[in-house]
């Protein structure tokens, strides 16, 4: 069964001394004007179900002004279970608790799945590679505490190269580093093929579905090693619809043959130039680039697709559905794509939704829904 929020508390969090919100139902509608705080709510929820923040903050940032600590606190039940997940935030710690017992991040990974949309995200087609990349990590980890595991031993690893490179190290310190950046870049390539080919099909027929004008989504995910991956400056209109099937053997003959090849380049810009920090996610509408060639409202549909995709690949591979966190992102997309994202809302997913106007909603749903008008009461 779906575990769902029963109720959030934060405290000196943000803009919050204290808030806590009771009996929290399938949907809840933060309604408010600009910077009153309501992207702070969602900010918490995203940092108690999915353990991260699309804002990428520092504690400090997050700790209110004048505190010493931040506290984050969620009741969720499925009707069977009874669990209270915890974040403390303090100094430069984050520490995660549940039932009051303390729990790495890995170890809450996927145990209340949420799928995020701001209008940052609208960045996801005509943002650049790495943006896309952060998308289907920031997906894969809740999915597998290894994948999650597996993405920062490789961001430490590539850190450590990067600073052999700047001061020169020989070539026996270079060799060992590639070493460790093979094992773990290969293995990390192949939970990023896996996971991609898994979206996919997802992502084309919802676009399809939204479009609703016989336009066809490609997607292709080329690693750094390919010949013809796509930089970032280049068309990826012609690449293929998807990556191969990648054995973790074949992508670490790959990564070794790719590292031996680019040793010079890489000593000569003095960082490293070879790796998963390196692979190419791209987008095609009936064969044109659809960051170089897609609408303005193409664009968005591929947005929107991709995070219904994420919802969809979290249910099947979770056996359960995500939490849904939109932060005005109503006043961004056309009456079609609002009417695409309600028609999901309204398919049993407990969903929080940030707006500055509730003209947005008819009147059905929002009868369905608790609103919430910020500023609260004090």
């Amino acid at each position: 069964m779906t575990l769902s929020i029963q109720s959030i508390e934060l405290r000196d969090f943000r803009s919050y001394g204290r808030l806590c919100l009771e009996g929290i139902g399938p949907l809840t509608v933060l309604v408010g004007p600009n910077a009153v705080g309501k992207t702070n709510i969602v900010e918490g929820i995203q940092l108690l179900t999915a353990l991260t923040s699309f804002r990428h903050p520092t504690i400090e940032q997050m700790v209110r002004r004048g505190a010493e600590r931040a506290f984050l606190g969620a009741h969720v039940s499925d009707g069977n279970r009874e669990l209270d997940v915890e974040l403390r935030m303090e100094g430069h710690a984050k520490r995660y608790a549940l039932n009051g017992k303390a729990k790495r991040t890995a170890d809450l990974k996927g145990l209340v799945p949420s799928v995020t949309f701001t209008p940052d995200d609208l960045d996801l087609v005509k943002g650049s590679h790495g943006t896309r990349r952060k998308a289907l990590d920031a997906l894969g980890s809740q999915l597998n505490a290894n994948y999650y595991l597996i993405l920062k031993d490789y961001e430490k690893v590539l850190q450590y190269k990067n600073r052999l490179l700047k001061e020169e190290a020989s070539d026996v310190m270079i060799d060992s580093i590639d070493e460790m950046l093979v094992t773990v870049g290969a293995q990390l390539a192949c939970y990023r093929a896996s996971l991609f080919e898994r979206l996919v099909p997802q992502v084309a027929r919802r676009y399809g579905e939204i479009a609703g004008r016989g336009e066809a989504l490609a997607c292709a995910y080329r690693p750094c090693w390919e010949a013809g991956a796509p930089a970032a400056s280049e068309s990826a209109a012609d690449a293929a619809p998807a990556l191969a099937p990648l054995t973790r053997d074949a992508a670490r003959e790959a990564l070794e043959a790719a590292l031996a090849g680019r040793r010079a380049e890489e000593r000569a810009r003095r960082r490293a130039v070879v790796g998963p920090q390196g692979d190419a996610i791209a987008f095609a509408i009936d064969g044109m680039d659809a960051t170089l060639y897609g609408s303005q409202g193409q664009q968005r549909s591929v947005v929107l697709a991709w995070k219904l995709a994420e919802a969809a690949v979290i249910e099947e591979m979770l056996d359960q559905k995500p939490v849904l966190l939109l932060d005005d992102v109503m006043s961004e997309l056309d009456e079609a794509r609002r009417a695409a994202l309600v028609s999901y809302i309204s398919d049993d997913v407990q969903t929080f939704i940030t707006t500055a106007n509730l003209a947005y909603f008819d009147q059905a749903m929002l009868s369905a829904a608790r609103v919430i008008q910020l500023p609260l009461a004090e």
